[in-house]
């Protein structure tokens, strides 16, 4: 099949695809502090790094969430690694609670304090990227506005639990990280393999 998105039928199918394609993707497990001091934890499946050097990352809301306006206040936040053993409690954040309501809380989660900015991370999380706001990007799309929001921030600190660094390697595959795929799907990295880049390639 093939079929023109700006008509927003999916070409017929019940729901749309698109995230079912772009997939596997990082899940943003975002810590964020308003100005009162207010915590907000949330997931944001639209996240990624954008380069290791300087080391930045951005997540994308849909709509004008308290993640991005808290991040805007106070120019920090943290993305915590979300973790198959966290699931449950990384599925518990993105439940829609008044501003100023504890997501942390909710879900049952403890906090940990950050080293270099003022937002906690997961305690119970393998790792966390402090951060401090750059800049966030809204979108014009064919002349109209989109209630899109994408938050770039750069890392200034790296938390890692030391139970998963091996002969000074990360194991990525110990920590088992889980990724957003479409619809109600995810998967988990539970395993690995290695191929070497031609020489001249990327990273």
């Amino acid at each position: 099949m093939h079929y023109d998105t700006r008509n927003k039928d999916h070409g017929g199918l019940p729901r749309n695809p698109f995230k079912a394609i772009v997939t596997p993707r990082p899940i943003g497990w975002v810590t964020t502090m308003s100005a009162k001091g207010e915590v907000n934890l949330a997931p944001y499946s639209f996240f990624n790094g954008i380069t290791d050097t300087p080391p930045m990352v951005m997540f994308s809301s849909e709509g004008l969430k308290d993640s991005v306006v808290f991040a805007e206040e106070t120019k920090e936040f943290v993305c915590n690694l979300a973790t198959y053993d966290l699931r449950d409690q990384m599925n518990a954040t993105s439940a829609p609670l008044p501003r100023g309501a504890s997501e942390m809380h909710a879900a049952g989660l403890e906090a940990a304090p950050s080293r270099f900015v003022k937002p906690p991370r997961v305690a119970a999380s393998p790792c966390a990227l402090e951060c401090k706001w750059i800049k966030t990007v809204s979108f014009d799309i064919e002349g109209s506005e989109v209630d899109r929001y994408v938050v770039f921030g750069h890392v200034v600190g790296i938390y890692i639990d030391d139970r998963f660094i091996e002969n000074g390697r990360l194991n990525t595959a110990a920590m088992k990280p889980i990724a957003r795929c479409g619809y109600d799907e995810y998967a988990v990295v539970d395993s690995v393999f290695k191929m070497t880049r031609p020489p001249g390639g990327g990273t």
